[in-house]
């Protein structure tokens, strides 16, 4: 991580931002955008969502660790889990921007129709948008969770510490 984010922090800037996500796994390119956001943000939230409509390979609780380990050197970025509206809980953060990450023109009508519910339902709340750095638009957690089960290398797109328990996931070890 860039030791020199943490200067760059307007003390001055009172805006919590949320950057919800399922992180099953955190990967370097989600790092990337946090480590940006900070830079804009005096605040923001890494909120890692249980969402039951999705069958996770890491529990709530590995997620959060997980991102928590990942973003510990970023004063600035607390990693907290959530169930319930997005919304609510961007309120009971404080968080007066949503953060979303765009990949690819196809991540935009999904994201494009949860920014307009979103705003229907907190209008107090806008939704902001950024792309990733050139050398993770193609990461997906989806995508680093397949090629590890089949036991390639992912070491150059996550932490060292996601990489650590991918590897005791595939292979059974504690």
């Amino acid at each position: 991580m860039n030791s020199d984010i943490n200067q760059m922090v307007d003390s001055e800037n009172k805006i919590t931002a949320i950057y919800p996500g399922t992180f099953d796994p955190i990967t370097k390119g989600h790092v990337d955008l946090v480590e940006r956001a900070v830079k804009m943000f005096g605040r923001v939230v890494v909120a890692v969502a249980e969402n039951r409509n999705k069958a996770p390979l890491f529990s709530l609780d590995e997620r959060v660790e997980l991102a928590r380990e990942s973003l510990k050197d970023i004063r600035t970025v607390e990693v907290l889990g959530f169930d319930t509206l997005l919304v609510e809980f961007a309120r009971a953060t404080g968080s007066q921007v949503i953060l979303r990450g765009l990949r690819a023109v196809s991540d935009f009508e999904f994201e494009f129709q949860m920014a307009g519910m979103n705003r229907h339902l907190g209008p107090e709340i806008e939704t902001m948008f950024m792309t990733p750095s050139e050398r993770y638009a193609f990461i997906s957690s989806s995508l680093i969770r397949e090629i590890s089960r089949l036991g390639g290398d992912v070491s150059a797109f996550v932490p060292e510490a996601v990489q650590a328990a991918l590897t005791r996931q595939r292979t059974g070890s504690a």
